[in-house]
Order: C-alpha cells, then structure tokens, then sequence
C-alpha cells in the first residue's frame, strides 16, 4: 500500500526565473519541488513564462504542467503573488488583478515577523535593458543558444562518467563587466533597501542565488536572491523567522515526480476552483483581452 508522501509546510516559498518556454527551463525539477512543498504564500518573482522569446513552436507539456500546479496551489488555499519581470513584462498592464489567491503585480513589501520585506524582480536596475530592449533581447536568445548547447555537451559528459559542467557560468565568472554588474547589483539593490528601512530585499534577474548581509553608515539589511531553473535550480524559503537557500541539486526529489491531486483536473476546472472560491475578483478570465485592448487605446501599453 503506497503512503501519501507528506510534503514540507513554509511560511513562504519564492521563485523567479523559470523561462517557461525556453530550452533551458528545467520543469520537471521545478514541479518535483513545489509538489514536495506546502507553503502559505508562494511569490513567482519575475520572468517565470519567457514571453520575449515564447515560440509556439517549444512550449511543451511539462511547461503547461507547472502553470497547472501553481493554479493548483491557489486554489488550494496558497497566496500566490506573480510579480512582474522583463521577461514576462506584457503582465505589467495586469498589475494590481486580483483573481482570488492569485496575483500580479509589479513589486510586494510583506511583513514577515515584524519586519519588512521588499520584493521586486530587479530588471530596474538594468540599463540595458531600459535604453536597448533591443539588444538585450538579443543577449536573450544567445543565452537560451548557449544553454541548449550546455545540455547537449552535459549529456555526453554524462554517458562518459563526467560531472556536468556549466558554460554559461564559467563565461559570466569569466567576463569582469559580468562580475562587476553583479556585484554593483547587488549592492545597488542593499543600498535601496537600507535608505528605504527594509529589513530584506528580495530580487531575481540576475541568476545568482545569493544571501548576504549588506552593511553602510545608514544601516543593514539583508540581500536576498532567489536565482533560476535554468541554470542553478534554487528557490529561497522562509519559515521560523529564518531565510535558506534551497538548492534542488542538494535534494532527492523524484518521489515528487507523480502528483495525484493534479492528474485528473484540467486547466479549467482549476481556473474554475479558485474564482468560485471567492467573491472578491477584481477580473474574471473571460474579460483580459477586453481589458488588455482598453488599456492599449489609452496608451498605457
């Protein structure tokens, strides 16, 4: 007789840079860990669908699947927050909809035992990405190149009884201006923070899963990231007034692999179990493109 694996309850869970349509998104693994946890809120911090580079080409089931579970969690009675990133920034025009338990916006300060979070996804920061969208959409898809090729040489490193290796970080570990920018980041992020009087600040974007206490004459906070699922496969977690770092290579997971509750339920009736749920809808599914295109006659694209 199979026991129902008993999952990890947290205060709180945050993801961000997941790519969903691109060849670098790790899926399964993303869903084998949300199926083994039970967290009160659940923050996705940006760039979790790859809009940039969405093709209906690649968007293959296990990509659907993990859309399907965070639904899933909502309707379950999970808060969860889809704050917006560069990436999936077609979202923005969304920001403040409230659909029961899920949603979106733009940045989140919580309190968490007295103290104040501050969450955003970070690409603020990026003057690239502000002054040349262009190029850094092309950095993008060079990325998501260098990443499909990182998994073809993984998979021979593999069948030869080789450990994986990681092009993509040993270029960025490589390059001084990549250094610099994550550094100047992260410190840019902790200053903020401090001249603001949070306690935390918690951002994605730049893949490096980080934890570390930022000090200057005005102050101190923490700097938190929760880094991606494509390269380094991390979350952060808060419970016990304690931050971690959870690392999915650093767990065995596969029992998490099957998730009975999800099997049988499509995406409508999932959709249909959290607005049923609640009174307070501020947009109902059908009404989106109606509202997508009133904002875009005002200009506020």
């Amino acid at each position: 007789m199979l026991h129902k694996l008993k999952k990890r309850k947290i205060e709180l869970a945050v993801i961000s840079d997941v790519h969903l349509g691109t060849y670098g998104c790790h899926a399964d693994e993303l869903i084998a860990y949300l199926n083994s946890i039970q967290p009160k809120k659940l923050i996705l911090n940006g760039d979790i669908i790859d809009i940039w580079q969405f093709s209906k080409r690649y968007f293959p089931a296990s990509h659907l699947k993990v859309l399907k579970k965070v639904i899933g969690m909502a309707s379950k009675g999970t808060e969860v927050y889809y704050i917006t990133g560069n990436h999936d920034e077609m979202l923005r025009k969304f920001s403040d909809t409230s659909m029961g338990n899920f949603k979106i916006m733009n940045k989140l300060v919580l309190n968490l035992d007295g103290k104040k979070a501050w969450i955003f996804h970070g690409d603020v920061f990026d003057l690239s990405i502000q002054n040349a969208k262009w190029l850094a959409k092309l950095g993008g898809y060079g990325y998501d190149l260098l990443i499909l090729l990182n998994s073809i040489v993984n998979w021979c490193l593999v069948k030869m009884g080789r450990e994986k290796y990681s092009l993509s970080k040993r270029i960025k570990n490589g390059v001084k201006s990549a250094v610099k920018y994550i550094n100047d980041f992260e410190k840019t992020a902790a200053d903020l923070a401090i001249e603001n009087h949070y306690d935390y600040v918690i951002c994605g974007h730049i893949h490096q899963p980080k934890k570390e206490r930022y000090e200057n004459k005005n102050g101190s906070c923490t700097y938190l990231n929760s880094g991606d699922w494509v390269e380094n496969l991390t979350a952060l977690e808060y419970s016990f007034k304690r931050w971690r770092i959870y690392h999915y290579n650093h767990d065995r997971l596969s029992p998490f692999f099957a998730d009975e509750d999800l099997k049988e339920m499509d995406m409508n009736e999932l959709i249909a179990s959290i607005t049923d749920k609640t009174t307070d809808v501020d947009i109902e599914i059908e009404e989106i493109p109606e509202k997508a295109k009133d904002l875009d006659d005002q200009g506020l694209e």
